[in-house]
C-alpha cells in the first residue's frame, strides 16, 4: 500500500474509490477545490491498483491518494477509508465516486443532514443521496436497472420496514459511530455494498436516512456495472448477500449493536 499524506485534517474526511479514472477524477477534484466549502474537508483518493495516470493526476493536485498494490475491489477500498477516517479522528465521512457522476453540491447538503437532529435529539448515522426522491435531479437509467431498484426497494421495505428511493446509491454520508463499525473485520461488504449494508445497518439500529440528490450521467471510462454478465453478477451477489445478512443478524445473532461511538482498538 502506497500512500501520499496531508496535514491540517479536518472534520470530514472524503473518500473517494477510483479504478482507472484519468479522465475524470481531475475534473472532480477541481470541483471540490473550487467550491465555497472546500476549507470543511479532506479528500482521500483509494485507488484500487489503477494502470492508468489515476494515481500521478491526484498526487499533482495534492490530495491524499492510498494506492493499493493489487486490485481488491469498490468494497474493500471503501472499509480501507473507513479505517483511516477512524484511526485519524475525523467526526464525518463522506463518500462519492470518482467518476463525475455525483455531484459535488451534494456535499454540503449531506453533511448539514449528518447534523441535523431529531425531536428526540438523534442524528442520522447513515445518509443516502437519492437519485429518485421528489427533488432529486432528473437521473436517466435502463428498464433493467430500473427493475432492479423495483426489486431491492421491496427487499429493503420487507426486511426492515423502511422504503429506500435509490438501494444502490454509492454517494453517501456517514457518522463516526457508523465508520468506526463497518470498518471492522468482517462487518462491511467487500465487493458490492449497497442494499445488504442498508439493511444490515437499519437492523442493527443505525439511523438511515435519504435526501435528493443532484447526479450526473458518467461521460468517460467504463462503469463496474456494464455490459451484460456484471449487472447479472451484481444481482446474484447481492440477493445472495442479503440473505446472509438476515440469517446473521436474525439467526445466529452474530453483530453486536454499537454501544460507544470511539475507535479505542485502532
Amino acid at each position: 500500500m502506497e500512500t501520499n499524506a496531508k496535514t491540517n485534517q479536518k472534520e470530514v474526511l472524503i473518500i473517494m474509490p477510483a479504478y482507472n479514472e484519468e479522465y475524470n477524477i481531475g475534473q472532480v477534484l477541481e470541483s471540490i477545490d473550487n467550491s465555497d466549502w472546500a476549507d470543511l474537508a479532506d479528500v482521500l483518493v483509494m485507488n484500487d491498483a489503477s494502470t492508468d495516470h489515476t494515481a500521478q493526476i491526484v498526487r499533482k493536485d495534492h490530495h491524499m491518494v492510498v494506492t493499493h498494490i493489487f486490485n481488491l475491489g469498490y468494497g474493500n477500498g471503501l472499509q480501507l477509508g473507513y479505517k483511516y477516517a477512524a484511526r485519524k479522528g475525523y467526526r464525518y465521512l463522506i463518500q462519492m465516486d470518482a467518476d463525475g457522476q455525483h455531484d459535488i453540491c451534494n456535499v454540503p447538503l449531506i453533511y448539514e443532514k449528518l447534523k441535523e437532529t431529531d425531536d428526540e435529539g438523534h442524528t442520522p448515522d447513515f445518509v443516502l443521496g437519492a437519485r429518485f426522491m421528489e427533488g432529486s435531479a432528473p437521473f436517466k437509467t435502463s428498464v433493467f436497472k430500473k427493475i432492479a431498484y423495483a426489486f431491492f426497494r421491496r427487499i429493503i421495505k420487507g426486511i426492515t420496514g423502511k422504503r429506500i428511493a435509490d438501494p444502490t446509491t454509492g454517494l453517501q454520508g456517514l457518522s463516526r459511530r457508523a465508520f468506526v463499525f463497518c470498518s471492522k473485520y468482517n462487518q462491511f461488504e467487500d465487493k458490492y455494498p449497497d442494499a445488504n449494508v442498508i439493511i444490515q445497518m437499519s437492523l442493527l439500529g443505525f439511523r438511515v436516512e435519504e435526501i435528493p440528490a443532484v447526479m450526473h450521467i458518467r461521460e468517460s471510462g467504463v462503469s463496474m456495472h456494464s455490459g451484460i454478465i456484471g449487472p447479472c453478477r451484481y444481482m446474484i451477489r447481492m440477493f445472495i448477500s442479503i440473505l446472509a445478512v438476515f440469517y446473521r443478524i436474525k439467526i445466529l445473532k452474530w453483530y453486536q449493536k454499537p454501544i460507544v461511538d470511539d475507535a479505542a482498538d485502532f
